[in-house]
């Protein structure tokens, strides 16, 4: 894989802010244990896919009929994917690329400029930087259980759903369970901001990439399910972290669904049912994740 270009479509897309802190210490907010793996049933229904497009590459509308399915209320978090981990040994591309080495290793890490100079490129690419250790060796998830999963290749999180007896949602799906969960139907950006302008989900407030408001409460990654569920019931299907669906988006590229805590509204407006975005499929970054959907049996 081209990882140059795999970090300038993070830096053109993704990327849609400036660098912050990735995790707090510790979860002040998220979902009750009890509910973590819930899944959501979506019934059958048709939608306007690629609704009210912003940028070109959402466009044609089209009007689509999608089977019922259901759907993981939240993205899957570190506590779910360590399960899997120890019980197959998985290694993910991340993981497999620190040990290989040379120029293209490691995952995508967009560096906080801090009091210091601001960088012309802050992503970098740290060999060392996976889903235990998201911001390089040194680092870890400890006390972090309750966060969306990181460093994830969509091939790592195709294993996942598979282990998990599911599978990862197409772009259709997931877009139009975004579109049902919005709380104005009129307004694509209603799971990102109430019709005040207060944020309801996690992505970027200020001006990218100079200021940061943290009107939403957070610099980083949220902890599943701190913010409210959308109409039917899904957590940060806007914001948090992108998600990778199973649909291909070029020839070894697949499509990223629902923006992240890096989506700015001065800088792009990803953080909407219709917005897509490419990645290669091999690649990951710290603030890629992902849920996972199964089928629901066909009614007689």
């Amino acid at each position: 894989m081209n990882r140059c270009v795999a970090v300038v479509l993070l830096l053109l897309g993704p990327a849609c802010s400036k660098a912050v802190p990735l995790l707090p210490a510790e979860a002040s907010c998220g979902l009750p244990h009890a509910a973590i793996g819930r899944f959501v049933s979506l019934p059958d229904g048709s939608f306007i896919k690629g609704d009210r497009p912003h940028y070109p590459e959402e466009s044609p509308r089209l009007s689509l009929h999608v089977d019922a399915f259901s759907l993981q209320a939240h993205e899957v978090t570190n506590d779910q994917f360590a399960a899997f981990v120890r019980e197959t040994g998985y290694t993910t591309d991340a993981e497999q690329s620190a040990k290989i080495g040379g120029p293209g290793a490691g995952s995508a890490v967009f560096d906080l400029p801090g009091t210091g100079t601001m960088k012309l490129d802050p992503w970098r690419l740290v060999p060392g930087a996976t889903w235990t250790a998201p911001t390089g060796p040194g680092s870890s998830i400890a006390g972090l259980g309750a966060y969306p999963v990181i460093h994830v290749s969509e091939r790592d999180a195709a294993a996942y759903a598979a282990w998990a007896g599911g599978r990862l949602p197409t772009e259709t799906e997931w877009e139009y369970a975004a579109t049902l969960g919005l709380a104005d139907p009129e307004m694509p950006s209603s799971g990102a901001y109430d019709a005040a302008g207060a944020p309801v989900s996690n992505t970027w407030q200020g001006i990218f990439p100079v200021a940061n408001t943290m009107a939403d409460g957070f610099e980083g990654a949220a902890p599943v399910g701190c913010f409210p569920a959308s109409r039917v019931g899904l957590y940060d299907m806007i914001g948090n972290v992108w998600e990778w669906t199973d649909t291909p988006y070029s020839p070894g590229a697949h499509t990223l669904k629902g923006g992240s805590y890096l989506c700015a509204d001065n800088f792009c407006r990803r953080y909407r049912p219709a917005a897509r975005q490419p990645q290669d499929s091999d690649f990951s970054s710290v603030h890629i994740g992902f849920r996972i959907a199964k089928d629901l049996p066909q009614a007689k």
